[in-house]
């Protein structure tokens, strides 16, 4: 289903070309701002910890005494909370303000990173896309090749494949990150088979927080061996638990015996492993591979799973 076109409609533009639009020249005009002056109401269909928390994010339907805001986004970033986002559009057109929609689910690129605007203060993106063309993943058909965006601060880097950008690039994020009073964490995953030794050097200098890797078809596996042989070599140790590593898990004719001894292997591979489960666009998943993942997700009974 093509959502984009689903929820397009005369009322909701999509904030993604709105600033160029002649309802934004309107609102322009009347409070005499410029874009990063005006109030932007952002509207999600869930949070999670990398939700803003300012006064103007919200989850819910507007409040009833409204802050000052000039124009409502509802930002949905999974096809599966469309239906919810849909309807928190709904609400909040009714308060006679501008609603615009947008976000990863509308499969449209990108634009520049705002710091805090879409994602929490702290949670920066330096580069959008990715040169893979991975069957279960969305961000190459939305994003197109890699590209590298202007550098903001923050500690918590989501790039969809940081490893794959220039060397150029790669120093100067580490240069950022060294600026920043929070240990760096690198969420946006690094790809194993990209890994050097000199990269190894930048982690150890910055002693990241947590540091993702992914084991998501079985060629991802020999990569990150040598990529945990690389981390330890250059001081990095498996007992840190720095080194982490996201598995994937539930999707066709996968068994549990199978996820779990993927999630062992990767553990093995000197990563402490995560499950993360498959969804396709509907968001369905099956109860036993909910309670599985949920197993695998909290760091407390990994850690009791991987002793027994």
């Amino acid at each position: 289903m093509n959502f984009s076109t689903k929820y397009h409609s005369k009322i909701y533009e999509r904030y993604f070309d709105f600033f160029e639009s002649p309802r934004f020249r309107g609102v322009f005009t009347y409070h005499k701002k410029g874009v990063d002056c005006i109030n932007i109401a952002r509207v999600f269909p869930r949070r999670t910890t990398a939700t803003p928390d300012d006064a103007l994010a919200f989850t819910t339907p507007p409040p009833k005494i409204l802050p000052d805001i000039d124009v409502v986004h509802v930002s949905t970033t999974f096809t599966y909370d469309m239906e919810k986002a849909e309807q928190l559009a709904e609400a909040w057109h009714k308060t006679g303000l501008p609603v615009l929609m947008g976000g990863a689910a509308f499969n449209e690129p990108g634009g520049e990173f705002t710091p805090g605007r879409y994602l929490k203060q702290g949670y920066v993106i330096t580069s959008r896309g990715c040169n893979n063309s991975c069957w279960f993943c969305s961000a190459w058909k939305r994003e197109g090749g890699l590209r590298e965006l202007e550098i903001k601060d923050g500690f918590n880097i989501l790039d969809d494949n940081l490893l794959a950008c220039s060397e150029k690039h790669i120093r100067e994020v580490f240069e950022m990150l060294k600026r920043q009073p929070e240990t760096p964490v690198f969420t946006g995953g690094l790809e194993a088979k990209l890994l050097k030794s000199w990269h190894v050097d930048l982690l150890r200098e910055v002693k990241p927080k947590r540091m993702y890797f992914a084991y998501d078809t079985p060629d991802d596996y020999d990569p990150l061996v040598q990529a945990g042989i690389l981390l330890r070599e250059g001081g990095i140790s498996k007992a840190s638990q720095a080194a982490r590593c996201y598995v994937l898990v539930g999707y066709e004719n996968d068994t549990t015996e199978k996820a779990e001894k993927r999630l062992r292997d990767a553990w093995a591979a000197g990563f402490f492993p995560f499950a993360m489960l498959f969804r396709d666009e509907s968001g369905a998943v099956n109860e036993d591979w909910k309670q599985f993942q949920r197993l695998w997700a909290r760091p407390q009974i990994i850690n009791q799973l991987l002793k027994s």
